[in-house]
């Protein structure tokens, strides 16, 4: 598998960074993951917007324009020979001296890996099991808004949720009310409304999240940005998970209990998957 890594298009075994990395020694940077359909990287200028507005608010100096990004990004999906894939982003503020200070950082560390889609059943279809983690993720922060390469706490939930028996893990917030999921943005369906968490409650304004919006005003569908309390989540008629990897997952259980299913999901879903092929 070729990567790209500052400017270079090299064999994954040949890429390496410095130790002194200050996104491997502090989670110092940032990272956009994307589906890759048809041999084209899913709503990418999204994703390079999201990544420009988290460049400004951490700092950190973006070594390519984005059409030299767009262009690096087909040139290691047609190397690869991987039309259909999973594209990631990484940038970090690059090698630095040791402390928290970023004086002295040097050049920045750029690098565009592929990885292959998940493995998925093709004879059964795809649906998660959510549990409430009992990590919680600060209210109102600033930060919450970047994709930053810091991901700790996402990973011990998502560790959590597997430990017992789930496939993913929902995160609340500091005053108790629901978030996200360690690898995605949640949507439920209350009284035919399709409902999420607004942003700027310890949300990540996720890209899929952001095309299921677009994709319920396309079909009349009437949406809600809400506030919510997890034992609310019982009342949703259908519960589903975005994110860009695998898009929408319907969720068919919720700590322990079973989420009733609604058409409205597979309507959704269908259209996302009808976009990912036309787009």
């Amino acid at each position: 598998m070729l990567v790209f890594l500052n400017g270079k298009f090299l064999p994954e075994a040949d890429a390496v960074v410095p130790l002194n990395d200050r996104g491997l020694l502090l989670g110092d940077g940032m990272f956009e993951t994307m589906r890759v359909a048809n041999g084209r990287p899913f709503r990418l200028a999204q994703h390079l917007e999201r990544l420009a507005r988290g460049v400004e608010f951490l700092k950190i100096q973006l070594p390519f324009t984005p059409r030299e990004i767009q262009k690096f990004a087909g040139q290691l999906i047609g190397q690869n020979e991987l039309a259909d894939a999973v594209l990631r982003i990484t940038l970090t503020r690059g090698a630095g001296q040791r402390g928290y200070s970023p004086k002295n950082a040097g050049a920045p560390t750029f690098a565009m890996t592929l990885h292959p889609l998940p493995l998925v059943n093709a004879d059964e279809p795809l649906q998660w099991s959510l549990i409430t983690s009992s990590f919680r993720v600060p209210a109102g922060d600033a930060l919450a808004a970047v994709k930053t390469t810091s991901k700790i706490l996402n990973v011990l939930a998502r560790a959590e949720a597997e430990e017992k028996g789930a496939d993913e893990a929902l995160l609340l917030n500091t005053n108790g009310e629901v978030a996200e999921t360690a690898g995605g943005n949640l949507f439920w369906i209350y009284q035919d409304h399709v409902c999420t968490v607004p942003t700027g409650r310890g949300v990540l304004p996720g890209i899929t999240r952001a095309v299921v919006l677009e994709i319920c005003q396309t079909l009349g569908l009437e949406t809600q940005k809400r506030i919510i309390k997890p034992e609310h989540l019982r009342n949703a008629t259908g519960i589903f998970v975005t994110q860009s990897a695998l898009g929408i997952v319907p969720v068919a259980a919720f700590d322990g209990l079973p989420v009733a299913p609604s058409p409205l999901v597979d309507q959704i879903a269908s259209a996302y998957d009808e976009m990912l092929r036309r787009e």
